[in-house]
């Protein structure tokens, strides 16, 4: 299994963060994209990346920090010629939160999807409550190598995505009960553009629901879509396995 999102800088790992890492192999888990958001964790989250071979990294500024991203610019900048940087984000718009006014948020999704063409990554789109503005800036910048991280959307959304050349990646709420038309999603999204994540320690699925999540816990999603396509958790693994080595380059980097 590979989790194609996972924050294992946060502050929640501290006390355990190698055991949890640890226990992520133990489970299957054979890599680990490893995505930096907040840029005061920047030592640690390069320290990861140069203790596990396993692990690679992106970086990118959150919506939520979209109003001081001259201030962050600069980091920003010198993460993405680290070697295992493997991709830019996560990168988007959340008009949950406005932590940032929607103005700034799209101006600096802008600027940093201009980056990542400029340096050749794929981008990990993070969309909160703001698909319709997402997905016309992902058009109109010409976007077409990347990732919905934690897919919200619905079944149009989805086929724009798919339209773009874009990945969908589900995680632990499309184990929920009630996620209907996540489970939609996971029925129908082609194999072959589906990836899996954690998004840990968010998002923990339903058997694990309450607790911290932890790479580990990916088993739980891969049960879920498997159950709901109706087939074997193997064959699902292998596939959204491949499907994340090609959407960051690792292809030849793992041969």
């Amino acid at each position: 299994m590979i989790d194609t999102h996972a924050h294992l800088t946060d502050r929640r790992f501290n006390p355990d963060r190698d055991s949890v890492i640890q226990r992520a192999l133990h489970q299957g888990i054979t890599l680990i994209i490893c995505v930096c958001s907040d840029f005061g964790e920047l030592d640690l989250f390069y320290s990861l990346l140069e203790k596990y071979n396993f692990l690679y990294g992106a970086a990118g500024i959150h919506p939520h920090d979209a109003f001081y991203w001259k201030d962050l610019e600069p980091k920003l900048i010198k993460a993405l010629e680290h070697e295992k940087i493997v991709a830019l984000g996560e990168v988007g718009l959340d008009y949950h939160y406005e932590n940032s006014p929607r103005t700034v948020q799209k101006e600096v999704f802008k600027f940093q999807l201009e980056l990542a063409k400029e340096k050749g990554f794929p981008v990990i789109i993070h969309s909160r409550d703001a698909m319709k503005d997402t997905l016309a800036i992902l058009r109109g910048e010409k976007i077409h190598k990347g990732v919905m991280h934690c897919f919200s959307g619905n079944e149009e959304d989805m086929r724009t995505c798919l339209e773009l050349g874009l990945y969908i990646s589900l995680a632990g709420t499309v184990t929920f009960p009630k996620a209907f038309n996540l489970q939609k999603i996971a029925s129908s999204v082609p194999l072959d553009k589906l990836v899996v994540e954690t998004d840990c320690p968010y998002l923990a699925p339903q058997p694990v629901r309450g607790k911290r999540n932890e790479p580990s816990f990916l088993k739980y999603v891969i049960e879920k879509i498997a159950s709901i396509r109706g087939l074997d958790q193997r064959k699902l693994t292998l596939t959204t396995s491949e499907n994340a080595k090609n959407l960051f380059g690792l292809v030849h980097k793992l041969s």
